[in-house]
């Protein structure tokens, strides 16, 4: 919440910590950009120094080209100087110099007013299919009679969702069902439709009668 978001930046300034924020699916969340930048936003208008890296890869559909951003906000702008060699000094050992294609297209679609509004109903289209699965999972699974409180699918936010399924369970969905998730049992809700929800839920129940876990579902 915000609030506690404003904890955070009260520890922060008293402990003159030098956060770094990953915003990597801004969009995602909410649909709305905004709203999903307003912790870095809320530590930008209080003028705390900070590290925003930012990702275009999966909300302009551009991940194979790998586009992003590091915006670093201080403000002493005497810093600016020395900060931009080191980096500099940092990006020529890693990658030199980048494919240009992404970048642009992301350039265009963000200095393109038309462009930039058709992007924010896109986003606004994806974030709400995704939480249409999750609401879908979740009805699925205690329709089913799945073991379990699966109220966390609806709670969380974003395009993946931490399921609670175990390292086993995730090898038995993937070896008997051919299903597929990290072996911590995050699960891409994206990659879910309406045709497929129903297969998945089943599989899951599947999982958790045949390996038993003891950890709180």
């Amino acid at each position: 919440t915000m609030d506690q978001w404003r904890t955070i930046l009260d520890l922060c300034k008293r402990k003159s910590h030098l956060p770094f924020f990953d915003n990597a699916y801004q969009g995602f969340a909410s649909g709305n950009l905004r709203q999903d930048s307003s912790a870095v936003r809320l530590f930008a208008d209080a003028g705390i120094d900070m590290l925003i890296s930012q990702s275009f890869a999966k909300n302009m559909g551009l991940y194979g080209e790998r586009v992003g951003a590091l915006s670093v906000v201080f403000a002493d702008a005497a810093q600016a100087a020395p900060i931009r060699s080191q980096l500099k000094a940092i990006i020529r050992a890693m990658y030199s110099s980048p494919p240009s294609f992404g970048a642009k297209v992301a350039a265009k679609i963000l200095n393109d007013p038309a462009l930039f509004a058709d992007w924010e109903g896109e986003l606004t289209a994806m974030s709400g299919r995704i939480l249409k699965m999750r609401q879908l999972l979740r009805d699925a699974l205690i329709a089913n009679g799945t073991p379990g409180n699966w109220d966390h699918i609806v709670s969380q936010i974003g395009m993946f969702s931490y399921t609670g399924l175990t390292k086993e369970q995730v090898t038995y969905l993937r070896e008997q069902h051919h299903v597929y998730m990290t072996s911590n049992g995050r699960v891409s809700m994206a990659g879910l439709t309406t045709s497929t929800v129903q297969r998945f839920a089943d599989a899951v129940k599947d999982a958790i009668l045949n390996v038993p876990s003891t950890s709180k579902l």
